[in-house]
């Protein structure tokens, strides 16, 4: 008989409040796996309940809530009792007597609910969806990214980090893994939390906690070494494996951590995010760097008392790809496994994987685990609302012809990607040899900031010949040097302040029709590479549903949408499509054959 276990990462109560999302596991196996933003449209969908999410995964299988073996939360609410007085003194910080009794009381409540009743919300919830409600498992946060990261890595045994901003206690964990499982070396409690830190400077450089961090990351190598910022910091944090950053993150949230920040350089909060000078450029460059010194120290230390090379990684702050080709490219570190839904949505994934031995659970080469909709159904969506289509004999030539003639292309295929990254199901794709489409990517079709870079998608096969140490990498989670004699192959996709990259590479097997059109596109040009970024507009979730896609085509400056075999141009539209599409939308998850 199939086991059928649902996993999900609600964002209420005392489950954290960004990235919701749920996975449906058959027989111990993810077959389903989607975030709520999908479906909200709200990036992060914070403070919500994943029920669409939910009942995605739900319908994927056509099953009903009492099918279900199991369902698993990556959450222990008790453990938050390991930091009860750390909740009581921050309640008493608060400005005023009647904000200290409200948050005195908040905070006696939470501690009491989290203690006696920490499912009874979730029930609830689920009772909507559905009845009887099946058992209930609750998991720690951290041993699910933790799971996450090692159990799909196909390492034996190795060191696995993982680093957030917090669980019910902890922020930063280190772990040792075998092929029995997970045990936990050391913990550093919250508030002593890299996260934090990280989203301090994030905010107080004028971007929002877990939104904008990879904004500083970006912005990073723009700036230069500056003693004077460096020194500050450093009187303020102590950095490497015994690193404390509390005097920045003692309070929850990041508004003492940007008060104090303000005091000690006497400059204040950055307001007009995205126009920085050299200061706030040399700002983010020094946190990034004491950052990456930090964890690098961490996973060499951890290396060495377990007599091991390999090092899994997963959490929010794992989301920094220029922190993880540190720690790769470490002496010490022979392989790394960053898990690709590194930050709180891959809990859903996490927590599956937690009840069994690593052994059980194939190395994970791809995120697909997304709704997909038929071709009829889409045929009948183009019809219904007069939109003119073609279906070229050679889709991808075709397409190749596009991309190296300078159009950029939304490319809408299979199953959708589960985590932050498009990796070639829901993409914005364009030639990667030429600046001007970075620059018209950035300004016409993403509409952000024009100094951020994109990164490109190639051929397995292309590694090594344009990366430094290059070999497989299909999740565009790491970062590489680019090989001097190729970055005039890759202006588009190259950072421009230290010509690194952060690839995606593609077998066959991964995605065959996106590697096909990589393969043409390289027949074409001779370079194996494109530009891609994901199918979305700024601060927007990725799209989900042909719908969603036709409506940002017509709302982007895109030449050409590809939505499975079907060809749009804009040229061929008879009528303005800017507005709302006059049809319903539905949503079809098909069956992927195993």
């Amino acid at each position: 008989m199939t086991d059928y276990r649902l996993s999900f990462k609600p964002a209420i109560g005392l489950y954290g409040q960004h990235d919701p999302s749920a996975a449906l596991f058959e027989d111990g196996t993810p077959v389903f796996g989607v975030e709520e933003e999908r479906y909200t449209r709200e990036k992060h969908a914070t403070d919500t309940f994943p029920e669409r999410a939910i009942r995605a995964c739900l319908d994927h299988r056509n099953l009903s809530l009492s099918d279900l073996d199991r369902i698993l939360l990556p959450y222990d609410p008790q453990l938050r009792g390991e930091i009860a007085s750390h909740y009581v003194f921050d309640a008493i910080r608060a400005p005023g007597i009647g904000r200290k009794l409200t948050a005195l009381e908040r905070t006696l409540v939470t501690q009491v609910r989290s203690q006696f009743v920490p499912t009874r919300q979730i029930e609830n919830r689920l009772e909507s969806i559905g009845s009887p409600v099946p058992p209930i498992e609750t998991i720690p946060h951290h041993r699910c990214h933790a799971a996450s990261a090692f159990h799909p890595s196909g390492f034996d045994e190795g060191v696995v980090l993982t680093i957030d901003a917090k669980g019910e206690y902890d922020s930063t964990v280190v772990w040792h893994a075998d092929e029995d499982g997970l045990t936990r070396v050391r913990t550093y409690e919250h508030p002593n939390s890299l996260g934090l830190f990280f989203a301090t400077v994030t905010e107080y450089l004028g971007y929002r906690m877990f939104n904008g961090e990879g904004k500083v990351m970006g912005l990073a190598p723009y700036g230069d070494e500056n003693p004077e910022i460096e020194s500050a910091l450093r009187e303020l944090i102590d950095t490497g494996v015994d690193y404390d950053v509390t005097k920045l993150t003692k309070r929850w949230g990041t508004g003492h951590g940007v008060e104090t920040l303000e005091d000690v350089f006497g400059r204040p909060r950055h307001e007009t995010p995205g126009e920085f000078d050299q200061w706030e450029k040399d700002l983010a460059y020094t946190a990034q760097k004491l950052l990456e010194e930090t964890v690098v120290d961490i996973a060499e230390t951890a290396v060495d008392q377990f007599d091991t090379a390999n090092v899994a990684i997963a959490g929010g702050v794992a989301l920094n790809c220029k922190l993880n080709k540190r720690v790769r490219e470490s002496p010490a570190v022979d392989d790394v496994f960053v898990q690709p839904v590194a930050h709180d949505a891959g809990l859903a994934l996490g927590a599956g994987w937690a009840q069994q031995p690593p052994s059980a659970v194939d190395r994970q080469t791809g995120v697909y685990l997304g709704p997909e909709y038929e071709t009829d159904e889409i045929r009948s969506l183009l019809e219904t609302n007069k939109l003119e289509y073609a279906e070229p004999d050679d889709l991808e030539r075709y397409v190749a012809e596009r991309l190296a003639a300078g159009d950029l292309v939304g490319w809408f295929q299979g199953r959708m990607e589960l985590g932050p990254r498009a990796l070639g199901a829901r993409s914005i794709l364009a030639d990667p040899r030429s600046a001007d489409s970075r620059d018209r990517v950035n300004r016409f079709v993403k509409h952000r900031e024009e100094w951020r870079p994109f990164a490109p998608s190639m051929l397995e096969s292309a590694a090594e010949e344009y990366l430094i140490d290059g070999g497989p990498a299909p999740f565009m989670i790491d970062a590489y040097d680019v090989r001097p004699e190729k970055s005039t192959d890759l202006e588009a996709v190259l950072h421009p302040a230290d010509d690194s990259t952060r690839p995606q590479t593609v077998r066959e097997d991964q995605h065959p029709r996106y590697h096909r059109l990589i393969s043409e596109f390289a027949d074409l040009t001779g370079v194996p590479v494109l530009l891609n970024t994901s199918f979305n507009d700024h601060a927007e979730p990725i799209v989900r549903t042909p719908t969603q896609a036709i409506k940002d085509f017509y709302g982007m400056g895109l030449d050409v949408l590809i939505l499975e075999d079907f060809v749009i141009e804009k040229e061929t539209a008879k009528t303005e499509h800017d507005s709302e599409l006059a049809f319903e939308e539905r949503d079809v998850a098909t069956t992927v054959p195993e």
